[in-house]
């Protein structure tokens, strides 16, 4: 009898009723295989505990953390596969000293994350916010007059990451016939180019642009890649959104920045502290529009994201090395993936 193959959600998939709170991720595919079972972790805690992990061959992580720790005793685990594309809440170092690979879903982010940038950064320039207070808090309508917003077409968009996400983001703002300034160091010039982007220093692009979108992931090197001096380079009327991570942004410096009126405005998806705390000056900034990472949250990216995980967990069940996308292939040189071979494109 072939073992079954056992794999973990972390219990923040989890709702109240015990469904998966995200609707249809793709499970029926992985309850279809034979030799499957899969079930909530019993706890919710970030980072998991040691002996959380034990006896599943896979799991399937939303928001907890892993850490060194948290692979003590999984011994049978084989891999993690993330709903999202951020992984900087998993050790990678841990997971590559395993062999464990860690696998993302960029397929499943991409559009829905840079409509949601988008739908921040219209929200945003066309002062969204300020006009339906107007009319919600029954405030004279002669107010409209002071919240004219800020016409896109024509203008320079700068965007900081201009990886997948921000690609698509440029893509999708193409009818408006925008300059694309572009700042990511790991792009070359010519590809910037066929992309319709040119490739400029961060000073350069935080100078220029009139609309501003953060879509860079989260390392050491880019923790506050738009910090007070950068912003002071901003254009007074130019606006900034954030899709990825909060700690990009120092936030205390940007709320300086609008308190200040400094700059017109910003659109939040993320923040440094999740949730902020009560005291968090940019909750007073009127010229700020938060949401609690949760924009991009359809059921699009649900579904794209889940079966992307799925498809992760499907190869390695069938004995193949996962395809998509490993984000720490050095795992892959492991003793335990010796003689394993790639995954077909058909399979999942």
């Amino acid at each position: 009898m072939p073992e079954t193959f056992r794999v973990a959600l972390t219990r923040d998939f989890r709702s109240d009723d015990g469904t998966i709170g995200w609707g249809d991720i793709g499970m029926a595919e992985l309850e279809a295989e034979p030799d499957v079972v899969w079930e909530y972790l019993d706890v919710n805690e970030t980072p998991l505990s040691p002996g959380a992990l034990a006896g599943y061959d896979g799991v399937m992580v939303l928001g907890n953390a892993l850490d060194a720790r948290s692979l003590e005793g999984a011994d049978r685990l084989k891999v993690v596969a993330r709903f999202g594309v951020g992984y900087d809440t998993i050790d990678l170092d841990a997971c590559t000293a395993a062999g464990i690979p860690v696998t993302i879903t960029p397929d499943g982010t991409r559009g829905p994350m840079a409509l949601a940038a988008v739908t921040l950064l219209l929200a945003v320039a066309h002062n969204v916010r300020q006009k339906d207070r107007i009319v919600r808090e029954r405030r004279d309508w002669s107010e409209r007059y002071e919240y004219n917003g800020l016409g896109l077409p024509g203008k320079t968009l700068g965007i900081i990451g201009f990886g997948n996400i921000g690609r698509e983001v440029s893509r999708l703002l193409e009818p408006l016939g925008m300059r694309v300034l572009a700042f990511d160091p790991y792009l070359d010039a010519a590809k910037a180019t066929g992309l319709g982007a040119e490739l400029v220093s961060i000073e350069e692009l935080m100078a220029e642009s009139d609309a501003i979108v953060v879509t860079a992931a989260l390392t050491p090197e880019t923790r506050h890649i738009v910090n007070a001096e950068r912003l002071a380079l901003m254009k007074h009327n130019a606006v900034i959104v954030n899709v990825a991570r909060g700690p990009l942004i120092d936030q205390k410096a940007l709320a300086d920045v609008l308190a200040a009126g400094r700059i017109r405005g910003a659109g939040l998806d993320v923040l440094e502290k999740e949730p902020a705390d009560d005291d968090d000056p940019l909750l007073d900034c009127d010229n700020v529009l938060l949401s609690p990472h949760a924009t991009g949250w359809t059921d699009q990216l649900a579904y794209g994201n889940g079966s992307g995980c799925v498809r992760s967990l499907l190869e390695v069940k069938r004995g193949f090395r996962p395809s998509h996308v490993v984000v720490n292939p050095a795992s892959l040189e492991h003793e335990r993936w010796t003689g394993v071979p790639d995954a077909p494109k058909t399979v999942a």
